[in-house]
């Protein structure tokens, strides 16, 4: 389990220190959306160019804490290019994850109900269920997606 973790703090180290899909996307019809977290300070502005039922681009930009900037670049690598229906899919299986595995697993004597494997690199993140003050920093950029999902669909 130890080497486990190693790997997943080098994966979170990793896309903290270069994170994936950085910048902005000025054509339009890009979608700005931007999210805050009051209780530390993580921000995070999301550019979305949504066409024909698909995430065709993500760029961010922001700052914060290791686990939110880190948890933006994998979400980014996650959904890029992606069905929206997908997307949308993916920002469930993630929000269970940090929510509901941790508990599962724990308290229940049950099998986890999220597919770690199916997960890929978002995985690293489970870890951030062991300190609840950090589920806000991880959540961030998904809830801001999800934002921007409703509002390109409305």
């Amino acid at each position: 389990m130890a080497n486990f973790e190693d790997l997943y703090r080098e994966i979170i180290l990793d896309h903290y220190r270069s994170p994936r899909n950085r910048g902005e996307l000025t054509t339009p019809p890009a979608v700005l959306v931007e999210g805050f977290n009051p209780l530390c300070g993580d921000e995070i502005a999301l550019y979305l160019d949504v066409d024909d039922g698909a995430l065709v681009n993500i760029k961010m930009m922001g700052h914060g804490c290791s686990i939110s900037q880190a948890s933006a670049s994998l979400m980014g690598a996650a959904v890029k290019g992606r069905p929206i229906a997908t997307v949308r899919d993916t920002i469930e299986t993630f929000k269970q994850l940090m929510t509901e595995h941790e508990a599962t697993i724990e308290h229940d004597g049950r099998p986890a109900q999220v597919d770690l494997r199916a997960l890929g690199e978002l995985a690293a993140l489970q870890g951030v269920v062991k300190f609840p003050v950090r589920i806000k920093c991880a959540m961030l950029a998904w809830n801001t997606l999800t934002q921007g999902l409703d509002q390109v669909a409305a």
